[in-house]
């Protein structure tokens, strides 16, 4: 797992608690690299393919976003299978993606912004969490890195980029 060190950010420790204890209750051996600028990504990909890492997630946040497409060019470069939070990596040339939609997440803001200006107290509102998940997977991608996407996986994508 790539993780930007944010000390002021919980959720990503929290992501990062979550996925070692996925990881644990699976038997997976788990390592989690820290980056907060682009040397930091040389090096991680570089202890990434120096230990055999079959595989990354990355972690969420401002910084990782904004570095999506570097990202994706270093999981390509290396050819490290490797999966995001957001659709946009995987249209970049990522893998895959599993995360809230973006698009569903700016319809239900757009909602609220309705409700306020007919006349509601933001602070009335209700706070609401994500509801809609979307797996994105790209089989171009995953042809280049030699992987065969089970037809079960397919099925179950919400979006297959060719």
């Amino acid at each position: 797992m790539l993780v930007n060190p944010n000390p002021n950010s919980l959720d990503i420790e929290a992501e990062r608690q979550d996925v070692q204890t996925a990881a644990r209750a699976i038997g997976q051996p788990h390592l989690t690299l820290e980056a907060s600028n682009a040397r930091d990504l040389e090096t991680a990909f570089a202890t990434i393919v120096q230990r055999g890492t079959g595989a990354l997630l990355v972690g969420t946040g401002a910084f990782m976003t904004s570095q999506r497409e570097r990202l994706v060019a270093l999981a390509a470069q290396h050819a490290v299978p490797s999966s995001y939070n957001s659709r946009e990596a995987v249209v970049a040339g990522g893998l895959m993606s599993y995360g809230t939609s973006l698009t569903d997440a700016y319809r239900q803001a757009g909602i609220y912004a309705g409700r306020i200006l007919k006349g509601e107290q933001p602070g009335d509102l209700p706070v609401m969490r994500s509801t809609k998940f979307e797996l994105v997977l790209n089989r171009k991608t995953a042809k280049v890195l030699g992987l065969a996407v089970p037809d079960k996986l397919l099925a179950l994508a919400d979006e297959v980029i060719e």
